[in-house]
């Protein structure tokens, strides 16, 4: 039903699809623009799946592709029509990283390394509060509840009981340790990140600064992989004006390789939870 179409996803996937057929027609991308007289970037931004794409740019591109097969056309233009349709995120108008959530939303697991701050997906409404606040001084009250109703729903994945997101968290203990709000809030935060790593689909392991130098130093990622294998695993870095997508397989396997030399550097899951535990009791001195 149109009410669980991912618009996100359909894009990806159109664009993928796009891509394959001026491939198999030898074509670049800058042959393509000068034929229906348009910019390559935007047929580049068609591909990835980063500009809603219209039922006519199908039309016209399949033309250009000489594809016969109305079936073809026909499937292409309803995913087309698919991926201009609006995600729940969309009511809260717009949102900067509504591309990121759609990924999200359509994941099956999601691997991240955060180095500063409690992942978004293991924070209580009062920290993500603190934190935005703290991140965004001169944003709105209300733009800052929204980004926090966001957040509280991006959640539900976490919670669902049909179709949970798997989860692997690896946190630098700098996350554990930064007050964000006041000590108590710190507390609670930690004592939830406790509870939530008892999940059987989440885990969460700490890098202690004893580690010393370790691949993740350059800063926070994630790796969005998806259930249907046709959807290419993103690797996602978050940016201050705008973020990055790596979709090439030679990105997303270093990215993951590093992931993986992180995983063995940090804490296991039971040292892990002590370690938070034993934090968390510190804020209630």
């Amino acid at each position: 039903m149109a009410s669980n179409v991912n618009p996100t996803v359909r894009r990806r996937r159109l664009g993928q699809e796009l891509r394959r057929l001026r491939e198999l027609k030898g074509m670049t991308a800058e042959e393509v623009a000068d034929r229906l007289l348009v910019s390559q970037s935007k047929i580049s931004r068609l591909e990835n799946g980063r500009r809603s794409i219209s039922q006519r740019d199908v039309r016209d591109l399949c033309g250009v592709y000489e594809v016969e097969d109305h079936r073809v056309v026909d499937s292409l233009m309803q995913m087309a029509k698919d991926s201009r349709q609006q995600g729940w995120w969309h009511a809260f108008d717009d949102i900067p990283y509504s591309v990121y959530i759609g990924l999200e939303t359509d994941a099956a697991s999601l691997r991240v390394y955060e180095p500063q701050i409690v992942p978004g997906l293991l924070q209580t409404r009062e920290y993500a509060e603190a934190l935005i606040t703290g991140a965004l001084p001169e944003t709105p009250s209300s733009d800052v509840e929204k980004r926090v109703q966001v957040r509280v729903r991006r959640q539900e994945r976490i919670a669902s009981d049909e179709t949970p997101l798997r989860l692997w968290a690896v946190v630098d203990e700098a996350a554990l340790r930064r007050v964000v709000g006041n000590r108590e809030m710190m507390r609670e935060q930690l004592e939830h990140l406790v509870e939530q790593s008892q999940l059987p689909h989440v885990t969460v392991q700490v890098l202690p600064f004893s580690m010393g130098a370790h691949p993740g130093i350059t800063g926070h990622y994630a790796i969005l992989e998806f259930p249907d294998a046709s959807d290419s695993s993103v690797v996602y870095i978050e940016g201050v004006t705008s973020d990055l997508y790596l979709e090439k397989a030679n990105d997303v396997h270093k990215y993951t390789v590093m992931y993986e030399h992180l995983r063995a550097q940090a804490l296991n899951v039971e040292q892990t939870r002590e370690f938070i535990e034993d934090i968390a009791k510190s804020y209630a001195k």
